[in-house]
């Protein structure tokens, strides 16, 4: 819903809801997203983010008739759809996702078929009045990132897709944008590298050039045109992990004028000081289905896990006082999760305060998607209880 003022819009992620396939996501639509309504803002329009598997786009691509019954939904339930999750290309709940999540990755053609035609879906449903946003991984997994080479093919693909953008936008009207979301363990992390891939890659005299012979604009033009469509998605768990200071690196990515197309409210899981009895008790969060990329503090040195597993064996070799900041979504309105669990709460806390007083973004999205896979002292009542709580806690925060 709009927040009012410049606070921008406020919905929840369906990502936490099936939706492999555009049956699977029309399901938990219809189900789920009007008693959340019903309940959070009974009387004003809800705004969706919606999920967007590969399959779901051929569908919705080649079947108009599932278009106009997206969109007469949207309208007769006083929704409207400002924001599209296409990170996940394909599955991802209820089988092993974890690496497999970035693929195919930036370098493909596959990717930017897929995001191209997930943008004409939002120019045709999304309403008029909004710069609807597409998330996107941060280009690949950055073991698969072997040379320059690599970055030369994201770089291509994403000009070639804001191409598409500009195209698009002179056809209908519609701005869509198109935000690549940092994460760990990701050629994309930490933000300095976020300002190192659009400073030297992306908003360069070379890739307005490109874009300008794709588009026939002015380099001006096709400069100003890579700022327009081409931006982030802000994860504040991610940052967390990262142990980034949340507001210096939002103010950095402003001054490099990097715009944040949506910023995610998502915790983390922290734990302040590592023990055995820790580690036997994360076993209930070590799931076979997502990456939960560790980041370790100890001694003042930091090291970057992979998965939990990786953590485990190295606490093994070597144990001893260490702080884990562990990528596992966790509801956004708990600070302490019991028996020496925290979460990163503090650092939604602090990019909500940024938000209110600096105007972060446009869109603010919550996305805890992992109900299906905590453990279950987390988990009180009913997914709707769950997300109705997230929505209230963070309209809290900022209003």
């Amino acid at each position: 819903m709009q927040l009012g003022g410049k606070l921008g819009h406020l919905t929840y992620s369906t990502l936490v809801h099936p939706g492999d396939n555009w049956e699977e996501i029309w399901t938990s639509l219809t189900t789920y997203v009007p008693e959340v309504k019903k309940r959070f803002c009974p009387d004003k329009p809800f705004g969706v983010s919606l999920r967007i598997s590969n399959k779901s786009a051929e569908r919705l691509t080649r079947d108009p008739g599932e278009r106009e019954k997206l969109k007469a939904f949207l309208v007769a339930n006083n929704m409207y759809l400002f924001t599209v999750n296409a990170f996940p290309y394909g599955p991802f709940k209820g089988e092993r996702v974890k690496e497999l999540v970035y693929e195919p990755d930036w370098r493909t053609d596959e990717r930017a078929r897929y995001t191209m035609a997930v943008a004409d879906i939002l120019a045709e449903v999304a309403p008029a009045n909004i710069a609807p946003s597409i998330q996107s991984p941060p280009c690949g997994f950055k073991p698969r990132v072997t040379g320059p080479d690599v970055v030369e093919a994201y770089t291509r693909q994403l000009i070639r897709v804001v191409a598409h953008l500009v195209e698009l936008e002179r056809r209908t009207g519609r701005t869509v944008t198109l935000a690549l979301e940092p994460e760990p363990h990701c050629f994309m992390e930490v933000t300095s590298e976020v300002l190192d891939f659009f400073g030297k890659h992306l908003y360069t005299p070379a890739s307005a050039a490109a874009l300008a012979k794709q588009t026939g604009q002015s380099a001006a033009q096709a400069e100003q045109a890579l700022r327009k469509h081409l931006g982030t998605v802000y994860d504040i768990c991610h940052q967390a992990v990262e142990f980034e200071n949340i507001a210096d690196s939002l103010r950095s990515l402003k001054r490099a004028g990097i715009p944040v197309f949506k910023l995610q409210a998502a915790a983390a899981v922290r734990i302040p000081e590592v023990t055995q009895n820790v580690v036997d008790a994360l076993k209930n969060y070590d799931d076979e289905v997502y990456l939960h990329q560790t980041v370790e503090v100890k001694g003042g040195k930091m090291s970057r896990f992979i998965d939990l597993g990786d953590a485990f064996a190295a606490w093994k070799r070597d144990p001893g006082p260490r702080e884990w900041r562990i990528h596992f979504h966790v509801p956004v309105f708990l600070d302490d999760l019991g028996s020496g669990f925290k979460t990163t709460r503090t650092a939604i806390e602090e990019a909500l305060r940024v938000h209110k007083m600096e105007h972060v973004s446009d869109q603010v999205e919550i996305e805890t998607y992992t109900w299906d896979v905590l453990p279950a002292h987390l988990k009180t009542g009913s997914i709707t209880d769950y997300v109705v709580r997230e929505l209230e806690w963070v309209q809290g925060q900022i209003t």
